[in-house]
């Protein structure tokens, strides 16, 4: 799971907040939740999703990743019924998508995308990732390079990470910090985060060799063969 930390309300009123919230129950259950469209109305998703979670309810009584997604489905909806009215009223979308990765025992791990309206769609063997927000200009590298149940998970980070920084390339709305964290089956812990502030030397130096390595490869390209334009050829033919 990755995300930037950059919100907007417009290109000149750039901020930032993390998008990354967690949620373990060592040893049971273990929840990584993203966030994406209007920071309002995620803060109070995460908000009320914390308080239950806390609380002993919701995520913390979930049997499996679907009903877990389910419940988070549901307070995207409570939030839904408190602000979409005051919202589209003054002319605004009700925007909020969420990601919810991770295990709880006796399943395997798998990803949901929950979107606005509060229904949840799976990860499959045909698509094995999720995004939301910005994502066009990051997601070929990710249809290229990541492979269902071969791409292990050191390499997706890496292409999670040039996602990113392809995507912060292109548009001034997304920027570090980076968030990653790796989850690994069964161990209902989060021990492998990593935190990429701006400026950060290792992003820079990825971010170096990622260009020569890609300027490399396309000068390694055989050269293309050109032969006249056909309007020229029609030209001298009329000479």
């Amino acid at each position: 799971m990755a995300s930037d930390s950059r919100t907007n309300a417009g290109s000149d009123d750039l901020n930032v907040a993390r998008k990354m919230h967690t949620f373990v129950q060592p040893g049971e259950r273990v929840f990584v939740i993203l966030s994406s469209g209007s920071l309002s109305l995620s803060q109070s998703v995460m908000n009320l999703v914390r308080s239950s979670f806390e609380a002993g309810e919701g995520l913390a009584q979930a049997t499996s990743m679907y009903e877990a997604a389910r419940e988070v489905g549901n307070v995207v909806r409570q939030v839904s019924d408190i602000d979409r009215e005051a919202l589209e009223r003054d002319k605004y979308n009700f925007n909020v998508h969420l990601l919810v990765g991770g295990q709880v025992r006796g399943e395997a791990p798998c990803t949901y995308l929950i979107y606005p309206q509060g229904n949840p769609l799976s990860s499959t063997e045909e698509s094995p990732f999720l995004q939301l927000g910005e994502c066009k200009y990051g997601r070929p590298i990710l249809d290229r390079g990541i492979v269902y149940d071969s791409t292990s998970l050191r390499a997706a980070a890496k292409y999670a990470l040039l996602s990113f920084d392809a995507t912060m390339r292109s548009n001034v709305t997304v920027g570090p910090p980076i968030e990653i964290v790796l989850y690994r089956k069964d161990s209902f812990q989060l021990d492998n985060y990593r935190r990429f502030k701006d400026q950060d030397s290792e992003l820079a130096t990825i971010h170096a060799l990622w260009e020569r390595s890609l300027r490399n490869a396309v000068e390694d390209l055989p050269d293309l063969n050109f032969s006249p334009h056909p309007a020229h050829e029609a030209q001298a033919v009329l000479l």
